[in-house]
């Protein structure tokens, strides 16, 4: 960016280790803003993801996109850790601007394709503990501090809009549970901000090439594109730091109250703002999955980036 908008604004990205979270936090630091990026994923101990992502990286990459990167451990589901955190954003800079509940964690726990009988109930439940409760735990602790100024954002990152979620089966109950209540989370969020002068929004990403699913497809982001013949709908992908820009433009947006309570998704805004994803298209992923893979629309993949 050749202004930085969010210079003087602090935020806290819970999540913040690898894939959208890390993204997120990085445009929110090419935007001038102080992050502070939180996960369980340090240099000296990993989470049981086990993955090589770290947020001492994270805060790294903020710093290097013109912001100033803070990187600290923290397990969301453990209050004392949560409410230390927020004690020491108030200490260190006495005021939170934005706050996004990124947390998910929970690939290696889904099983997909089987009904909720069948179902382990101890991985559904660890499901719901890390992508449900870390973000009610957060938001407890956090808000008190958003709240005392004006102008405050929260948006809640899930998968799928509430429009979309509301009538897809996600191919799990638990997996569909946790992304129709974070959904849910930024709607209540705003009825409860709105006194305050604050905004809470839901925001999904397209299809996003993490780091997880490049490695999945056995692809990089240098050659993506051999993926999409084996999955439909993956022309259309976005890289993590379309979903980043799209959190730092709401953040930017004087006039952000306007998306109270809206679950939005990063092709969606895109077309508001006019950002762009790392190589210069606007995917529109959820268009494109609904008019064209399921709706059966003939159209050229270019119309949808």
């Amino acid at each position: 960016m050749t202004t930085k908008p969010l210079t003087g604004k602090i935020a806290l990205v819970a999540g913040a280790t690898r894939g959208a979270g890390r993204q997120i936090a990085v445009q929110l630091g090419a935007a001038g803003a102080t992050v502070y990026a939180t996960g369980r994923s340090t240099r000296a101990n990993r989470s049981e993801l086990d993955r090589p992502e770290t947020i001492e990286e994270t805060a790294e990459l903020v710093t290097a996109a013109g912001g100033t990167g803070i990187a600290v451990a923290v397990d969301h589901l453990i209050p004392e850790q949560v409410r230390d955190l927020v004690a020491r954003i108030d200490a260190e800079q006495g005021r939170l601007d934005v706050l996004v509940n990124d947390i998910w964690g929970s690939d290696h726990l889904v099983t997909w394709h089987e009904p909720v009988w069948k179902q382990p109930l101890d991985r559904g439940f660890r499901i719901l503990e890390l992508a449900v409760h870390t973000h009610l735990i957060t938001s407890h602790f956090a808000l008190p501090l958003l709240i005392r100024n004006p102008g405050g954002l929260v948006v809640e990152i899930g998968d799928g809009t509430k429009a979309y979620n509301d009538t897809h089966y996600r191919l799990s109950a638990f997996y569909d549970l946790a992304k129709t209540c974070v959904n849910r989370l930024g709607f209540v969020q705003a009825e409860e901000l709105k006194p305050h002068d604050c905004t809470a929004v839901a925001l999904t990403p397209g299809w996003l090439r993490s780091e997880t699913m490049l490695e999945l497809f056995g692809v990089t982001e240098e050659n993506w594109r051999d993926a999409v013949k084996k999955q439909p709908g993956f022309e259309v992908s976005e890289t993590p730091a379309y979903v980043g820009r799209a959190v730092a433009a709401l953040a930017a947006d004087p006039d952000r109250a306007r998306w109270n309570g809206r679950s939005l998704d990063s092709g969606e805004l895109a077309q508001v703002y006019g950002f762009t994803d790392l190589d210069g298209s606007r995917p529109q992923g959820f268009r494109y999955i609904v008019e064209v893979i399921e709706g059966g629309r003939k159209a050229d993949v270019a119309e949808y980036r």
